[in-house]
């Protein structure tokens, strides 16, 4: 991988000099190599990683699994594309095994989320059946470990 890409990818919050010295190039020559990941689409987005239990929001989230019907000529795609752009969806995966789709779902209560489910997802053409779990708890989120001391304890290491 890109050392520029994988140094966005770590902690995107690096201001251009921070980068351009971590990687001996000019700040001129990282904002460039920043547009252009951008214009290729490498680089999508930029997001902070919340502690919503520390910032005391209440949010229910939920991992729902999805069988589904491939479409002719579209197979997984369409209906995944579908289902993605619910603005209750935060993330949709094509999965192997016993579902086809994951999808991670967030509302302001559990009535909410289940109410996307049983009137929005369940319904679609194509969806053969859903399985909801509920999260109870993040222990880490985008590689971030949400609980405990910011410092970095180690497993020990057993000989």
């Amino acid at each position: 991988m890109d050392p520029l890409l994988k140094l966005l990818a770590s902690d995107a919050s690096l201001s251009t000099p921070q980068l351009a010295s971590m990687l001996n190039l000019t700040e001129a020559e990282v904002r460039d190599r920043i547009r252009q990941a951008e214009r290729d689409r490498f680089v999508l987005g930029y997001r902070a990683v919340l502690n919503e239990e520390k910032l005391g929001r209440d949010l229910v989230r939920a991992m729902i699994e999805v069988k589904i019907t491939p479409e002719r000529g579209g197979g997984f795609d369409k209906l995944a594309e579908r289902i993605s752009k619910y603005s209750e969806v935060r993330s949709c995966h094509l999965m192997s095994g016993g579902y086809d789709l994951l999808v991670e779902v967030e509302g302001t209560n559990l009535r909410e989320v289940a109410t996307f489910v049983s009137e929005k997802l369940s319904t679609i053409q194509g969806v053969l059946s859903t399985a909801t779990h509920f999260v109870l708890r993040a222990y880490k989120e985008q590689g971030v470990l949400m609980a405990g001391s910011a410092e970095d304890q180690r497993l020990a290491i057993a000989p």
